[in-house]
Order: C-alpha cells, then structure tokens, then sequence
C-alpha cells in the first residue's frame, strides 16, 4: 500500500471522527493517538507521511524501542497500558508526553517519588473503571473525585490533565453509552482538565458523541497490509 492509497484509507477515519465531533459542536475538538502495539516502526512511519503525529504503546519495552527507532521524527509517544513498579523508571527514561493508566492513588504516590528524585513532571490522564468490570484497571466511579483530588494535592509533580476509560466490555451500546457518559461527568467537574480519553477502534463514534476529545484508535489505523 502506497502512501496515497494509505491516506485515502485513514481520511476515512478522519471522517468519521469528523462526524461523530459535528454531532456535539462544531467547535468540539477530538484527538487521534494512533495506537502502534500491533504494527511496525514502518507501518508508523507511512502514517506520519500522511499527518499522524500521536502514538500509543501499551507496554514500556515497545515504546522504548520504537521512539528511540523513530527518534528523527517529530513524534508525540504516549503510554497507554497498565503500569507496574518496577517499570516506573524505565518509563521515565523515555518521558512520554502523556501516561493514560494512572489507575490507582498507590501508583501515583510511587511515581511521585521517582519523579521528585528526578527533578521532573509527568503529565497524566486518571483511569476509571466506568463500567465497573473486574477485568479492567482503574479508580470507581464513586471514588474518582476524591482520587484525583488527593493526586493533585500530595503528588506535585504529576500533572493532571483528565481522565481516561474504556467502554464496557458487552454488545449492548446502552451499556456503552452508560459508561462513557459515567466518565464524563466525572471530567465535567474537574478544575483545569482539558483532556476526556475515552474510545477505541470499535466505539469511538459513540466515545466522541458523548463527549470524548481523545481516542485510543489500533486496528482501524494500521490496514493489515502495512503491519
């Protein structure tokens, strides 16, 4: 696949962003964060050809390997997946614009220390588990004002900047819908948030309409002919 044939498949997607945004408000503005886990340093490559910018990995070995393979590009990594203890400073060797799964006030007042030894910031999305699935990571609904509160009084060197959730994990969009609406009115009444991540490759337009300004978009980004 060519870099015109590859931009014609993503406009595609772009314009179903566009649509779902359209529905809220025209001055509603939605991020795309490409995510990378499944596809090469090549495959990442083609779409920065075409635009894309943002991209995120799951697990900290793969984003270490692909920006340092990736480093001449002007390029804005993000970690997604579920972080644990002994991979904070390895994280913090890369420094990623943005960590989405900070899930947990434990996690946060470790990163605090590694982050005050080293005289730098984080910027962080707060994960919720919306949908309140055993399965999944992240703070309750009922727990999340308090968390993110505590967060940002006793961890100065993480930045908050919104919160983070995937949608229910079931065929019933109502379901969905619950969730990511759960999520949102949670960001609704946070102080100086400027950032609601919610939607995946196979949600995104209903993410969108109930008021996401960041989708997590895989599969749908990276055709299997440049994978």
């Amino acid at each position: 696949m060519n870099n015109l044939e590859y931009k014609i498949y993503i406009d595609d997607v772009i314009r179903r962003v566009e649509k779902a945004r359209i529905k809220v408000s025209a001055h509603h503005i939605v991020k795309i964060i490409a995510v990378s886990k499944y596809s090469t340093s090549d495959a990442i490559n083609k779409l920065y050809n075409i635009g894309q910018r943002a991209f995120g990995e799951n697990k900290v070995q793969d984003l270490k390997l692909k920006s340092k393979e990736l480093e001449e590009l002007p390029l804005e990594w993000h970690f997604i997946g579920n972080l644990q203890k002994n991979k904070i400073n390895n994280l913090l060797d890369i420094d990623p614009t943005l960590f989405h799964g900070l899930d947990s006030l434990k996690l946060a007042l470790e990163l605090q220390k590694k982050l005050f030894t080293r005289d730098m910031t984080l910027d962080a999305l707060l994960q919720i588990n919306s949908a309140n699935e055993l399965a999944k990571s992240g703070v309750s609904i009922d727990d999340a004002l308090n968390i993110y509160e505590k967060i940002t009084q006793e961890c100065p060197n993480i930045n908050l900047r919104g919160v983070m959730s995937i949608g229910a994990h079931s065929d019933d969009e109502t379901l969905i819908k619950e969730s990511f609406i759960k999520t949102h009115n949670i960001y609704k009444q946070l102080k100086n948030a400027d950032i609601c991540s919610m939607g995946m490759s196979g949600d995104f337009e209903l993410a969108i309409e109930c008021g996401s300004n960041m989708v997590r978009l895989g599969s749908i980004m990276f055709p299997k002919e440049t994978t």
